[in-house]
């Protein structure tokens, strides 16, 4: 991976309210008769993007049938333009572009692989959402954490997974990560890559890389660490209490909310009232963002920003990434109850066609010859990683014990970054001679 561009600080993101009645009084005259407008309060959410669609669909029965379909909304609008970065370079978006496209072609060779019986179970597709997944996590620096969720495949490519790692990872082959042990996307690298791996109830993620985070500062070290939840899963208890100890404790939680406008069958408006799940962040009292996940360049911005806040010290950042799941929720899922006409609208924002229209046409960082030569090698890493997982034996029988129970002696957990910081001889109390007391373990900050 390619090192990052080094940039100024970035100024916090906006969460601003007017003062209440009761501040208000102590900063001006006194009125005689104050309106109920001095009790308003408002809020700053930022929003990169540079369309907003906003759609009406209505259930329809017929006969024990029941679909959806568009009542509101223009569908025949044309794609916005790419939203200029301000922070990526020529090769870090061409670098981007290239592991997008790495994303989508093991995911088309996944799927051949599940048509031709070699999967071992389901399979689960991020098409439409590459943009979100590699853009978001190739923000972050090498000794800062992720957790990705089934979606995030380009995440893991871009954390420096190959996609043999991950067609193994399906197949249940000996050469997967999890040496077979787990058909799906189970598996992460905490000794090398930072990658915490994801956990099938959804919200879970989030308190652990909160506390990655917090193990983290009590080794002396602020960092960025970086987590996803759907527009469904983000409805969770345990998202509301993850999001909310990484706020109370000023932690570099980095929360990535995949609006894909569909719970598995269930169209996200009914399943939540507020206008954007952006708005979320202000109960947290946190920066809530809001992009285009089929932008890259929105993407990363969003991120780099709230990566800067948290290695600086100043606490979580919510960004909430629009966009469309072009698949079903997973392989066996058709997605019959989506309206055609949606994935048409969707399908004229591809993330992929808009990156490279943006590289070769507007930027012109990318002659036709040499995009094409980028997606050659593409294709060629992809089919030479794709015969490598074949080839890959099955697991022995007599390994399924293995790697089961922890032994003694099998794994040493130290610390990533420096020993945390303790009562020493050094820090006794200058009257009494005694050790200083700690604080109460509840007061983390």
């Amino acid at each position: 991976m390619a090192k990052k561009k080094q940039s100024a600080r970035v100024p916090k993101p906006s969460l601003t309210r007017t003062p209440s009645r009761l501040e208000a009084k102590s900063q001006q005259p006194k009125a005689k008769s104050p309106g109920p407008i001095s009790d308003l309060r408002t809020y700053t959410i930022r929003d990169y993007r540079l369309e907003k669609p906003s759609f009406t669909l209505r259930q329809v029965r017929v006969g024990d049938e029941v679909r959806y379909e568009v009542e509101s909304g223009d569908l025949s609008a044309p794609s916005p333009p790419i939203r200029e970065s301000k922070y990526l370079t020529r090769d870090q978006c061409v670098e981007i572009y290239r592991w997008m496209l790495l994303n989508r072609r093991m995911e088309t060779a996944l799927e051949n692989l599940y048509k031709q019986g070699q999967v071992v179970g389901g399979v689960y597709f991020g098409l439409g959402q590459e943009a979100c997944s590699c853009a978001s996590a190739y923000a972050l620096q090498k000794d800062e954490w992720l957790g990705p969720m089934i979606r995030n495949q380009g995440a893991l490519l871009v954390r420096g997974f190959s996609p043999a790692d991950i067609m193994m990872q399906y197949m249940a082959k000996s050469g997967s990560p999890t040496k077979g042990r787990d058909a799906s996307s189970h598996f992460g690298d905490i000794e090398k890559r930072n990658v915490v791996s994801p956990i099938s109830t959804l919200g879970d993620l989030i308190p652990v890389l909160a506390g990655v985070a917090l193990g983290a500062r009590l080794q002396g070290k602020h960092i960025a660490v970086m987590t996803y939840i759907g527009d469904g899963g983000q409805s969770t208890g345990v998202t509301y209490e993850g999001l909310n100890f990484a706020a109370v404790q000023n932690l570099g939680l980095v929360l990535i909310v995949e609006n894909n406008l569909w719970g598995y069958s269930t169209p996200a408006d009914m399943q939540f009232r507020v206008k954007d799940l952006a708005e979320r962040a202000i109960a947290y009292g946190i920066p809530g963002v809001i992009v285009d996940g089929t932008d890259a360049c929105q993407v990363y911005d969003a991120c780099h920003e709230a990566c800067e806040r948290a290695r600086c010290g100043e606490g979580p950042t919510l960004i909430e990434a629009k966009m469309m799941r072009m698949k079903g929720h997973a392989i066996h899922d058709a997605a019959e109850y989506v309206p055609k006409p949606l994935f048409e609208y969707w399908k004229r924002r591809d993330p992929i066609a808009r990156l490279e229209d943006y590289l070769v046409k507007k930027k012109k960082w990318l002659t036709v010859a040499e995009n094409e030569e980028l997606i050659s090698g593409v294709e060629q890493q992809l089919e030479a990683d794709r015969e490598r997982a074949v080839n890959s034996p099955m697991p022995t029988p007599e390994s399924a014990a293995g790697g089961v129970y922890c032994e003694a002696g099998c794994h040493t957990i130290k610390p990533k970054y420096a020993m945390p910081k303790s009562v020493t001889t050094s820090d006794r109390d200058g009257k009494s001679g005694h050790p200083k007391r700690p604080e109460a373990a509840v007061h983390l900050k």
